[in-house]
Parts: C-alpha cells; structure tokens; sequence
C-alpha cells in the first residue's frame, strides 16, 4: 500500500508539472505572435511612410540617345581595327636571315635593317654606302653558310649615319707620397651604320640546319 501511494503522489506531481510548463510555453508563444510595434500608426521622433517616401530623393533618368551614342562609338572602334589590320598586313616581313662580319679587327653579328656602331671609319661620310666584305658566317632559316675563313662572294651593305663619339672614360692615375694625381677623360671617336642587305653567299656550300 505504501508504494501504491508513493507512486500515485509521484504521478500527480508529474501533472501538475507538464500543466505548469505548457501553460508557459502557450503565454510565450502568444506574446511572440503579437507585435510589440504596430507599423501602420506613426511613432513619435519618427517618420511616417508617407513622408519618408516623398523625403527621398529623384534619381536622373538616362537620356534616351546615349545607346545611340554607344553604338556609334562601337561603329567607330570596329573602323579603326580594320584599318590597323590592313596596314599591319601591307608592310612587308623581312628577311630572316644574319652574318657575322669583321670589322677594324672586332666580330659583330648584323641584321638588315638594324644599326651598328663600329670603330670610326676615316674616309666615310654621311649618307656614304659602304660595302663589307669580310663576312665570317651567314645564316638563314633553313641554311648556314660557314666560311674557311670567310664566305666567299658574300657581302653585307650597310649605309654610314653618323660620324659620332662613345662615351666618356676617365683614366685616373695616382701615385702614393709624391703628390702625383692626373684625371684624365677620353672619348673614342666611332662610327653607325645601318645594315640594308646581305647578298652573295648563295653559290657557297651550306650545311643544313638541323633541329633543335
């Protein structure tokens, strides 16, 4: 009898206990469900919809002729690509082709249509064609050209530019407890040429180039 009755106390506090805490749960769930703020009247220090709309401010609207605008300056850009593209194709490619010629006892590797400075060469002037017939090795995509010296026949033209001087070189010299001391500078005179052509070195023996 005794536990009979524990457990029916047991059982009735148990339900006095779930009535308690549903009872909780449903006066939340109502509070949240209810608005603490009703949006639709005007609060004081604050504004009302209908000022807050007009209060805000028109943006500009576009005018209607800037995608013509647009489109012309598409028009405009296309024009000029094609005339950059005919003129790229217009100019002729050159010729893929160097040598290595001896000038003044020195070794240089020449282009066509590059520029070299060499030492100065005294019976040339300005604008003067010149003719280079020390022409150690020419090479061409396919071929090259080896000379035993030199390339026989071969000859690299070039035209003089300028008759000008390197820069300056100071040569210092000093000599300790005789109160010796000479500055010196010196500019080398030298000469530019622009290289126009290689020509000659057809009918020489090549050896073909092997690849890479």
């Amino acid at each position: 009898m005794a536990s009979s009755s524990v457990t029916l106390s047991l059982c009735s506090a148990f339900s006095t206990h779930c009535n308690v805490t549903s009872r909780r749960s449903s006066v939340i769930l109502s509070s949240l469900s209810k608005p603490s703020l009703n949006l639709t009247k005007p609060v004081s220090g604050f504004l009302s919809p209908s000022t807050a709309s007009t209060s805000r401010p028109a943006f500009p609207v576009a005018p209607k002729f800037a995608e013509s605008v647009l489109e012309a300056e598409q028009e405009t850009t296309d024009v000029e690509a094609t005339v950059v593209s005919d003129v790229a194709e217009d100019k002729p490619k050159r010729e893929e082709i160097f040598a290595v010629v001896m000038v003044g006892g020195r070794q240089y590797i020449v282009f066509p249509g590059r520029y070299l400075y060499t030492q100065r060469l005294k019976d040339a002037s300005v604008n003067d064609q010149i003719v280079l017939n020390k022409v150690l090795l020419v090479g061409t995509k396919t071929h090259t050209y080896i000379g035993k010296p030199v390339v026989t026949n071969a000859t690299v033209h070039a035209v003089v530019e300028n008759q000008g001087l390197n820069d300056k070189v100071v040569v210092f010299k000093y000599k300790p407890k005789k109160k010796y001391r000479r500055n010196i500078g010196h500019r080398q005179p030298n000469t530019r040429i622009k290289i126009t052509g290689i020509t000659g070195y057809e009918e020489y023996p090549a050896s073909p180039n092997v690849p890479v």
